[in-house]
């Protein structure tokens, strides 16, 4: 019996011990060529249209901040900006309080940053990989992602979250560590997706909306790093995410205009 448990302990060292390998193995294939700052785009987009611009918030990590994006009008931020400017005829005001390398545990500073008058229309979140990657636990995760949406609220703003997307597609990452991500970063989308409707926000599964265009066009949708996206991953995403930012910004909007309670 001894001896059966010692094997399973050595099996599951010797696992681990491959696992920490294939990941710094991962670290070194990807790097850092694209540095750690991403571009900023914060501004009035669409100024020209009429009315009173719509405040859009993203925060996050790298995917909500834009690193790889060549141009700032390439961003995530950007393109929804743009785009629901568009839908909307009247400007965007983007601020982006994303940050590079973050993590769930990260929103609650990224909030707390924030200007305490500052009142966001709609906010979008997208953050997760980092958690994979960094073994946060997916409970964790939800909890500190379910505290932002609550913070949010208290601000006014309508809430739409991104779910984690599928790390499988990283094909710098090698097998079995690159099966065990995407299993990790699907468990983890979920735990997302239930907290967000728990406290009343709209999500968007990033996995099956964009998930197979990264799996299927890897040169196009990934920027150099072969880690972030590109300027076609980044379009793609925000049109995944569009729907769900506009559909948040009218009920903002139409708050707006609402008579105050007697």
């Amino acid at each position: 019996m001894l001896t059966l448990v010692a094997l399973a302990a050595a099996l599951v060292l010797g696992a681990r011990a491959v696992l920490d390998r294939q990941a710094a193995l991962a670290r070194r294939r990807i790097g850092k060529p694209l540095g750690e700052q991403s571009l900023d785009a914060d501004r009035v987009w669409r100024p020209g249209l009429e009315g009173e611009p719509l405040d859009l918030l993203l925060l996050g990590d790298s995917l909500a901040a834009g690193l790889g994006a060549a141009r700032r009008k390439e961003t995530l931020g950007a393109r929804l900006a743009k785009a629901t400017a568009r839908r909307l005829g009247r400007p965007v005001r983007l601020r982006t309080a994303a940050v590079v390398g973050a993590e769930s545990r990260d929103l609650d500073g990224q909030l707390s940053r924030l200007p305490a008058d500052y009142r966001p229309d709609v906010a979008v979140i997208v953050v997760g990989g980092n958690d994979v990657t960094h073994r946060l636990p997916a409970a964790e995760s939800a909890r500190h992602l379910r505290a932002a949406i609550v913070r949010l609220h208290a601000r006014g703003a309508r809430v739409v979250v991104g779910t984690c997307p599928d790390l499988g597609a990283l094909r710098a990452v090698p097998q079995p560590l690159r099966r065990i991500a995407s299993g990790l970063s699907r468990r983890l989308a979920e735990a997302q997706a239930e907290a967000a409707h728990r406290e009343g926000a709209e999500t968007v599964d990033l996995r099956r909306a964009v998930g197979p265009m990264f799996f299927d066009e890897p040169e196009e949708m990934f920027s150099l790093d072969r880690f972030h996206p590109s300027a076609l991953g980044y379009r793609r995403t925000a049109e995944a995410l569009l729907p769900a930012v506009e559909r948040a910004a009218l009920v903002a909007l139409s708050s707006r205009h609402s008579p105050a309670p007697r």
